[in-house]
């Protein structure tokens, strides 16, 4: 059985104190035990610098790329990041949703194409065929000086990708029934993930650095004045949408991750604490 931690909460990327400290982000994943009351994000690999009131995602040669994860998950809801993405051939912004058992909701952003973005989402791993395949929205205003609001509005039967408010596709779950009568649409909690990642280094798929926008040049002028790549994170806000409201004393989501159709979410009070694990620093 699979448990996670079930969210009744609005997410703040960035927490600032007046001296522009970042608050709630934990830096050392290992020491995470479960308590998501403790923080609102873990840092997974890499690094990030607060500058402005933006939080900064580093991508350099050495760190191999940073990802933020939200510590809670989310089982249906509204999710908003505004961001500022990067601009280098095979440099990859990312503002995903991922479940235990590999379902996800994807807005990415490739290469040095800062006009567009792409929207895509998996089944349990398993990419979707034909017209539910990924698809780019054009005509954006410069991704990378401008700040948008990317928006996933996931629903039990539509998920909707949204730019600054307007709705840019829908996807009905109906439309992703399989042959067998298997909806292939996401249907298990998830936690939030951004990321700034080297897609265009030797060590991936040729397709993946072509879809990245090529090899990463680490001789641009823009890493060797810098010392990085960069995306920026004003905020991210999350509006939860389950479709039967938890009770006061829920704590977690549970459900079987061995099922080969849409897992049965339900709620449980259990502690999502790992036994064993590093208590969390005051």
């Amino acid at each position: 059985m699979q448990q996670t931690d079930a969210p009744r909460l609005h997410l703040a990327a960035v927490n600032l104190d007046s001296a522009g400290q970042i608050h709630w982000i934990l830096s050392n994943p290992a020491s995470f035990n479960g308590n998501a009351a403790e923080y609102d994000w873990v840092l997974d690999k890499g690094d990030i610098i607060n500058t402005g009131g933006e939080l900064v995602l580093l991508l350099t040669q050495e760190n191999g790329g940073t990802r933020l994860s939200s510590t809670r998950y989310i089982h249906y809801g509204t999710i908003t990041a505004r961001l500022k993405t990067g601009r280098w051939g095979g440099v990859v912004t990312a503002f995903i949703t991922m479940s235990d058992i590999k379902d996800e909701i994807d807005w990415e952003f490739p290469g040095a194409a800062i006009t567009e973005g792409q929207t895509n989402y998996f089944w349990q791993g398993v990419i979707p065929e034909g017209p539910n395949n990924g698809q780019t929205t054009k005509n954006l205003q410069d991704t990378y000086d401008t700040y948008h609001d990317y928006t996933f509005d996931w629903r039990p039967e539509t998920l909707t990708f949204l730019v600054d408010g307007k709705a840019v596709r829908t996807v009905n779950k109906s439309d992703t029934v399989d042959a067998s009568g298997v909806a292939r649409y996401p249907s298990t909690p998830s936690r939030i993930q951004i990321s700034l990642w080297p897609g265009g280094i030797s060590s991936y798929a040729s397709g993946t650095i072509r879809w990245a926008g090529g090899l990463i040049d680490w001789n641009d002028p823009d890493y060797k004045s810098a010392g990085h790549f960069t995306a920026k994170i004003q905020s991210v806000t999350v509006k939860c949408a389950d479709p039967v409201a938890p009770a006061p004393n829920v704590t977690s989501y549970i459900y079987n991750s061995n099922s080969t159709k849409e897992p049965t979410v339900s709620f449980s009070s259990k502690s999502t604490l790992l036994n064993g694990a590093c208590p969390v620093p005051e």
